[in-house]
């Protein structure tokens, strides 16, 4: 008996019980990795923020305000744009109004998957961004989601507001911030996020071509961020183009049935 319960211990510590250790870290740690990596990559772009909202206008404090409390890069930039060509504030503001409201959308998918309760709400809506939402929907089960949340929405928000009062202190000593590539540096990561999905099926590699087609079409026409927007209508156009799942064929009741047949003996 007891060489028995000895070599079942060893099998359980061998190499095939090691390397499933070895896959279920990898597998916990990846949320947490995914989203530390996205928002640091993400989140330097701040420094073009930063510098831009100074360029145009706006006080350090200003900049930094607004990264704090508005923190989507799009309506940011929208805001800091309007404000450089002389526009009206109320306009700036509209518009990065307009800009902002996919997040909305956003949170629609995400409360199901979060779980938000009590005051918790108004920090996690905060945080409900494209980059946070896409790493999330990204996990595999609720507990995953919620730890690449928590994740990704620190890092981006921490790196994000350092970056930018780096910029904006920076304005004017560092050149443009397009001749550095920060401007890249979001779409970049944010491909290679969704990368597997693209890879997933042809209806996944359609709408990512349509989405992108409706962008560049829109892009020299509309106001930055907004054909962004508009790219969400091929996500639309799969959605209706896919047909849905048939639910399963639910079983009869065992007394339905009747009563299953003496076995011989």
């Amino acid at each position: 008996m007891t060489n028995n319960t000895s070599g079942l211990a060893a099998r359980s510590s061998g190499p095939e019980a090691q390397a499933a250790d070895r896959a279920a870290a990898r597998a916990a740690a990846r949320p947490v990795r995914d989203g530390v990596a996205l928002g640091l990559a993400v989140g330097t772009s701040g420094i073009a923020f930063g510098a831009a909202a100074v360029g145009s206008g706006l006080s350090i404090a200003q900049a930094c305000v607004l990264s704090l409390l508005a923190f989507t890069g799009a309506s940011q930039f929208a805001l800091a744009g309007s404000v450089a060509a002389g526009g009206s504030l109320i306009g700036g503001v509209a518009g990065a109004i307009l800009l902002g409201s996919r997040n909305a959308l956003y949170g629609l998918r995400m409360t199901g998957v979060l779980a938000p309760r009590g005051a918790r709400r108004l920090l996690i809506a905060h945080g409900v961004i494209d980059e946070t939402t896409a790493v999330t929907l990204a996990q595999p089960d609720a507990a995953s989601a919620r730890l690449a949340f928590r994740a990704t929405f620190a890092t981006l928000y921490l790196t994000w507001n350092l970056s930018t009062l780096l910029g904006a202190y920076g304005a004017g000593r560092l050149g443009s911030p397009q001749s550095l590539g920060l401007d890249v540096v979001g779409p970049a990561a944010f491909l290679a996020l969704i990368w597997p999905q693209l890879r997933a099926g042809r209806t996944e590699r359609a709408v990512g071509l349509l989405g992108a087609a409706i962008a560049l079409t829109a892009t020299p026409f509309l106001p930055p961020g907004v054909p962004v927007i508009l790219a969400a209508l091929a996500a639309l156009a799969g959605a209706l183009a896919t047909p849905a799942p048939e639910p399963p064929a639910s079983e009869p009741p065992a007394s339905a049935a009747g009563p299953a047949p003496a076995e011989p003996a």
